[in-house]
């Protein structure tokens, strides 16, 4: 029997399988991994970092193995010949290793090679609105779900029929949904919470006043130096995504809904009776010390981790560091500020079906029976543990304590708006956001409404 190993190509020019993250693929016969040298031969799995002009020469160092050089499109293995026994699936590193098997299996039941693309996943939805009329796209591609109102609107994505999409989460369904239509089987779910050091502080808190209340008065105890850490944006600007659950709980969503849930663009709410009270909220913790600046990013998690805050508003992506501070800690629902409750922006990543896939049928077979399937919304659960989208699987996982708290926050946001709308929103809000923190924007009831009807003015103007 033999292993199939894979030669990686760190090409000085254009590589079509990069990725900022580790991560490797086990495949089988027919299994390629595109931007990769497969060589067939036997012992232990090597990784070789090399230029392009050097791969004759790594050609010549490994004879007697049958070396492969796969470069891949919809369809396509490499710009050539349409060959409709191969499917090109574009995933980042973390699902690629997680769907290992699940691939395999699809290439052995359906007769078809697979072309694994490995992408860094914050590229992928711009890289495939640029390669897909092209030609050179994957049929299947995993993307943010917010990305998909402008692959709508470009005609990159197909619809999907889901025989039973009452079977995943409803805030799942809503956000590979457009205009009525479903675009994806959603897999993974993820969201910011309140994470409370419970050294710190054991005890819940049913308002974010009392909350804020609780960490002022540890200020200057063991070490705490802020009453709590909300994130804030680069170069002095607020982080809407991180603060939108207290946003949320004055009653000041970004858009209103249509009756199938669906966003409205030409109805902004942010700035009703609720957006003004948050704006003055915002003014006054920024006055108080509550909301810092200088608190951006990694200073924030670094700063949580240190001990030098009782809460933090943040994502699974930092539980890890969490973990490893080594202090108790609790996962719960972001206190409601404004009397109402907080919703987090939900994030849904999904598989969709390229518009220029010439095996539409398998792709969808593919997307549809396998991504949708329990055994992968498990499978990249347990490697990237964000929440499953499928509810027996989001059931299943609920033996993880930290995913069934997040999850169960999530199952109550509202998906982050994918339609085109919102890529005007987000810069004047952080903008203002920003300026009302640091005291900067003057009054912030009327800060708020002057950002609000700039955001009016560019989306009219498209």
């Amino acid at each position: 029997m033999y292993e199939w190993k894979r030669l990686q190509i760190a090409s000085e020019t254009t590589s079509t399988a990069t990725t900022s993250r580790p991560g490797s693929h086990s495949g089988s016969p027919g299994h390629r991994v595109c931007g990769e040298v497969v060589l067939h031969t036997k012992g232990d799995t090597m990784t070789v970092k090399t230029p392009r002009r050097s791969l004759l020469l790594a050609g010549a160092a490994l004879a007697g193995g049958a070396l492969v050089l796969s470069g891949c499109s919809a369809s396509d293995g490499g710009g050539g010949e349409s060959d409709t026994s191969t499917l090109t699936v574009w995933l980042d590193a973390n699902r690629a290793e997680a769907l290992g098997d699940v691939i395999s299996d699809f290439e052995e039941e359906n007769d078809v090679t697979v072309d694994v693309v490995q992408k860094d996943f914050p590229a992928i939805a711009g890289d495939f609105t640029q390669q897909a009329p092209t030609g050179k796209g994957p049929d299947v591609v995993i993307a943010p779900h917010d990305a998909l109102g402008q692959l709508v609107t470009n005609g990159i994505v197909e619809p999907i029929t889901l025989e039973n999409p009452d079977d995943f989460q409803e805030v799942a369904i809503q956000a590979v949904s457009y205009e009525g239509q479903v675009y994806g089987v959603p897999v993974s779910i993820e969201n910011v919470a309140l994470i409370r050091n419970t050294d710190l502080d054991p005890n819940a808190h049913a308002t974010f006043d009392e909350l804020v209340s609780a960490g002022q008065a540890l200020v200057g105890q063991n070490g705490v130096e802020y009453p709590v850490i909300i994130q804030a944006g680069d170069n002095n600007l607020g982080d809407p995504y991180h603060l939108y659950p207290i946003q949320t709980s004055f009653g000041a969503p970004v858009f209103g809904t249509d009756a199938e849930g669906a966003y409205n663009p030409e109805d902004l709410q942010m700035d009703n009776e609720g957006g003004k009270a948050f704006a003055a909220k915002l003014a006054e913790w920024g006055a108080s010390g509550v909301l810092n600046p200088s608190l951006t990013g990694d200073i924030a998690i670094e700063s949580f981790v240190g001990g030098k805050s009782p809460y933090m508003i943040t994502g699974p992506w930092n539980l890890e560091r969490i973990k490893e501070a080594g202090f108790g800690y609790s996962i719960e629902a972001i206190p409601s500020a404004g009397g109402q409750p907080s919703q987090p922006f939900v994030g849904v990543q999904g598989f969709f079906v390229s518009s220029y896939s010439e095996n539409a049928l398998l792709a969808n077979k593919f997307v549809v029976d396998y991504m949708g399937s329990e055994e992968v919304q498990t499978a990249i659960f347990e490697s990237g543990g964000r929440a499953p989208a499928l509810k027996t699987a989001f059931e299943a996982a609920q033996s993880d304590p930290d995913a069934a708290a997040f999850g169960e926050v999530g199952a109550n946001g509202a998906p982050q708006p994918s339609i085109p709308a919102m890529s005007v929103v987000w810069e004047d809000w952080g903008v203002t956001e920003g300026a009302i923190i640091d005291g900067s924007a003057g009054d912030p009831a009327a800060a708020w409404a002057a950002m609000a009807e700039g955001i009016r003015g560019k989306i009219a103007a498209g």
